[in-house]
Formats: structure tokens, sequence, C-alpha cells
């Protein structure tokens, strides 16, 4: 074969490859365009353990970290609070408030900051005395979004879809006992 021919040969198939994968990446990014290529732990820098949200309102819990680990648990509660306690590359080891553990995408975490309550109904207070009058009755369960932790203070001012009131730290789980949130 001449040396002019095989050089054109070796060049159609080179461009013929290139085509292929451009064709390839175009596909792939044109149907998944939510993908992050470099997302990684590393890059967080973020404390661990620490409190976030559910962004979505189902949300699977994986075995391990990775989407060939089965699914444990489906959460189907918006805002629930979670704790980080591990990062594997773009995956976060979880922990909710009744200890079930397992793997979430980052893409479903949020880092607004909420509160679930426990044990009983609560009082919602007008200021962070325990003898100040109540602003409302909160459910056990329900969800409310934290607006600050002041320091020296075992309370933190909540906030639901309706009133903003005082909850005393040990009356709900998504903050830490000597945390301070302004």
């Amino acid at each position: 074969m001449p040396r002019k021919r095989l050089i054109t040969k070796i060049l159609l198939s080179s461009n013929r490859t290139i085509t292929v994968c451009l064709l390839y990446f175009t596909t792939y990014f044109y149907f998944f365009p939510n993908i992050e290529i470099s997302a990684s732990a590393e890059d967080t820098a973020l404390p661990l353990p620490r409190f976030v949200s559910l962004r979505a309102d189902q949300v699977r819990l994986r075995t391990g970290p990775g989407v060939q680990y089965p699914i444990e648990w489906v959460y189907q509660r918006q805002h629930l609070p979670l704790e980080i306690i591990a990062e594997y590359r773009t995956w976060r080891k979880i922990r909710d408030w009744q200890s079930t553990q397992g793997w979430v995408h980052q893409t479903m975490l949020s880092g607004s900051r909420t509160i679930i309550v426990t044990g009983k109904r609560r009082s919602l207070r007008s200021i962070a005395d325990a003898k100040s009058p109540p602003v409302a009755e909160i459910e056990v369960n329900a969800i409310a979004k934290i607006e600050s932790c002041p320091s020296g203070s075992g309370w933190c001012l909540i906030k639901t879809d309706k009133f903003i009131g005082w909850l005393r730290k040990v009356e709900f789980w998504g903050v830490y006992r000597d945390e301070i949130l302004e």
C-alpha cells in the first residue's frame, strides 16, 4: 500500500473516532446536563459532622456511596434535618433523628438549617424564657426553619409556616447543644 494512501486511511479512521467521541459526549451532556464532572468531597472543606436538610421531597437512602448499592429507605419529607457524618466523593453518609444511617447523593441535600420537634408537643415561646407566654403549640415531628441560636442560651428562634418563636435546644433535633447560629 503506498504511503500516501496509508496516511489518508489512518486520518479517515482517526476522524471517525473523533466524530464518534464528540457525538457520544454531546449526546451524554444533552440528556444529562446537570451532571457534575469534578465534584468531590475534598472540595467541600466543610466540618464533619454537620447538619443539613433534604432538598427534595423524595430522596433515596442507599447502603453505600453509589447507585450500585441497594436503596434501603426513601425519605418523603422535604426539609427534613439530617446530620452528615462522612463523605465519599459526591456521596454523603447521613444520620437522621431516629439514628437511621445511610448514603445520599450531595445534590439531594441543602445547607438550609431546619429542626424536627422531638418527644411531645412543644410550646413555641414569645421570648427565650420558659415562663414567657406561648405563641403556638408545635406538634411532634413538625419541621421548622432555624432563624438563630444565640450564644450563652439553650434556646433557638424557630420559624414555622405561620409562627415564629423560641424553643429550647433539648426539645428538638437539628442543632448541636453548644452550637451558635446568628
